[in-house]
């Protein structure tokens, strides 16, 4: 894994390898990241990332959120409740030398509590597959005033993407056995 674009372009990032299955860990590919960048700066979406605000739940080892930065995104809080998650997040903070743009919450994401700051116009979804988390999270972060008015959300899953009702979605993409939406909050 490495940073696709911008500042820390070619930067490797700590990998997991394969993924660890017991830490629920399944890194987006480079493939795939760099094809959701490109649609993301030229999807007609403006410029999302510049000076963004990014929430990254469920941030595994960090790398949309740490790849949004590196594209000049001002600030990214990364959520993950797993050990070895945090482990990992903390040592690419450290890599890319973002320690004072960046915060790491040890919390899940689906019980995300009151946000006590200015909400998030871009937000970065990758729940394990299958469980029915990325509803749960999108409904506590939007509970807890986490999620911006007009926030773009992108969302990775392996199923269908049941659209919340407060949500549009402006684009749907597959790769292999992965499923991006890009959403709005209304």
């Amino acid at each position: 894994m490495r940073i696709i674009a911008g500042a820390h372009k070619g930067l490797t990032l700590a990998s997991v390898g394969k993924g660890d299955a017991g830490a629920h860990l399944r890194p987006t590919t480079d493939r795939v990241r760099e094809s959701l960048f490109n649609l993301l700066i030229n999807g007609g979406y403006g410029d999302p990332i510049s000076d963004a605000r990014v929430l990254d739940l469920f941030a595994g080892t960090g790398a949309l959120g740490l790849e949004a930065l590196s594209r000049g995104a001002a600030h990214v809080t990364f959520v993950d409740d797993g050990a070895k998650s945090r482990a990992l997040i903390r040592e690419n903070i450290e890599k890319c030398r973002a320690m004072g743009v960046t915060k790491l919450f040890r919390r899940d994401a689906t019980r995300l509590g009151l946000n006590r700051g200015a909400g998030f116009n871009l937000i970065f979804l990758d729940p394990p597959y299958g469980k029915g988390l990325g509803e749960r999270a999108l409904a506590s972060a939007f509970e807890g005033g986490w999620i911006a008015d007009e926030a773009l959300i992108i969302w990775e899953e392996s199923a269908e993407i049941a659209v919340p009702d407060d949500l549009a979605l402006l684009d749907q993409r597959k790769y292999g056995d992965t499923k991006i939406a890009i959403l709005r909050a209304d």
